[in-house]
């Protein structure tokens, strides 16, 4: 299979592990305080790719890949700290507005990355691609008010697009370093930023939760975390930030699904509109056959 297909369906795959994330930590911050679930998901990721590497080496001991060096160190830091401050918004997020909303204004991160990628890292940005990126911000737009007549933002969406600004930094961060061991990368994205989020909740006040929650969490944060920011990276090898981030926004469709079936959420009009919008941006992008390029 030729590598750019390859990596194509590293980046739908990715983006399937990660649709599941929105509506089950709904469910789990019912028992566990924001900061502190935002913790565990990335402990999860961190420690659940340790023992994957782990298998990686025992049954491919002669399979190396490239380590990271002093070089990556800047975005190797920055991509912990945007990891640490992006989950935490999207925790604050998902409990002051429903799933659906959240999982459709996570296309937002796609506009967040192809900008940053264009202005900073001088990735070439097709036409049809800046189409779909006004399209979702437009239905990003539509999602951030209340409705009702009133012109009132909501403050659960504007968490939500903070967090997906700060994943599009983080997205381009982790581009510098994506030919390097993807597994690595997630290794240490998901420990030190997962203790870095620790050290803010406990100073929070916030309470350990249960350990059947604490376990839950974790595993989540493998999946949905660990897994999908692996084969992300993996992706992004071939198919540049921008290219990637728009094949994974078939995840906040998947998340909307999920969302009515796990939580029984039923939007209004307004939701439907923005999901339209969003829909046919995504077509766009997917239907998009530019490569990025630096």
């Amino acid at each position: 299979m030729k590598p750019k297909n390859l990596a194509t369906i590293y980046a739908i795959l990715a983006a399937a592990l990660y649709a599941v994330n929105i509506p089950l930590s709904k469910l789990i911050l019912k028992h566990a305080a924001p900061t502190i679930t935002a913790a565990f998901l990335y402990l999860g990721a961190g420690l659940g790719l340790l023992l994957w590497g782990s298998l990686e080496k025992l049954l491919r001991p002669k399979t190396k890949q490239a380590r990271l060096t002093k070089k990556e160190l800047p975005y190797t830091v920055a991509m912990v700290v945007l990891d640490i401050i992006a989950p935490i918004l999207l925790m604050f997020g998902i409990t002051r507005t429903n799933s659906a909303n959240v999982s459709l204004l996570n296309n937002f991160e796609i506009v967040a990355t192809s900008v940053i990628a264009l202005i900073i890292f001088k990735e070439v940005i097709s036409r049809r691609l800046w189409l779909a990126i006004l399209m979702v911000t437009l239905a990003s737009i539509i999602l951030s008010f209340e409705g009702k007549g009133a012109f009132t933002l909501n403050e659960g969406s504007l968490l939500v697009l903070g967090a997906c600004v700060c994943w599009g930094f983080e997205n381009n961060c982790t581009k510098r370093i994506s030919h390097k061991s993807s597994t690595e990368i997630v290794v240490i994205k998901g420990c030190f930023s997962g203790l870095g989020s620790l050290g803010i909740a406990l100073l929070l006040g916030e309470r350990l939760p249960e350990m059947i929650w604490t376990l839950a969490i974790l595993g989540l944060g493998f999946v949905a975390y660990g897994l999908s920011i692996k084969f992300y990276i993996m992706a992004q090898q071939h198919l540049g930030a921008a290219k990637t981030s728009a094949f994974y926004s078939v995840s906040p469709f998947l998340g909307v699904a999920f969302s009515m079936i796990l939580l029984k959420e039923q939007p209004g009009m307004q939701f439907y509109l923005a999901m339209a919008v969003m829909a046919a941006a995504t077509v766009i992008m997917i239907g998009d056959n530019s490569v990025s390029t630096e």
